[in-house]
């Protein structure tokens, strides 16, 4: 199972939980599972094209995917998945 790292300002969506165990493929099925088991990630994440928001940095184990494969970006058992909300702007709610 890979984990996904929650920051703060998301954790009212993951019942406060700090690291969420998915077995998803890739990034894209990754935010997929995490919206299915705890309502309003995509739309936290994901503009209503299916992109990744302006003001969200997703990393794969340190990796800035927006340099890699984006959302396409193959996650393994032992992968981390981190999530951070940009200091300033973007649509993460609390």
């Amino acid at each position: 199972m890979a984990t996904v790292r929650i920051p703060g300002p998301l954790r009212t969506l993951s019942r406060g939980e700090a690291a969420i165990e998915v077995g998803a493929g890739d990034l894209r099925s990754t935010i997929e599972e995490l919206e299915s088991r705890y309502p309003g990630f995509r739309e936290r994440l994901l503009d209503p094209s299916g992109n990744l928001r302006q003001f969200v940095n997703v990393y794969l184990n340190d990796e800035d995917i927006r340099f890699g494969g984006g959302l396409d970006s193959k996650v393994g058992e032992r992968d981390e998945v981190s999530i951070i909300p940009a200091v300033a702007g973007g649509l993460i709610r609390s």
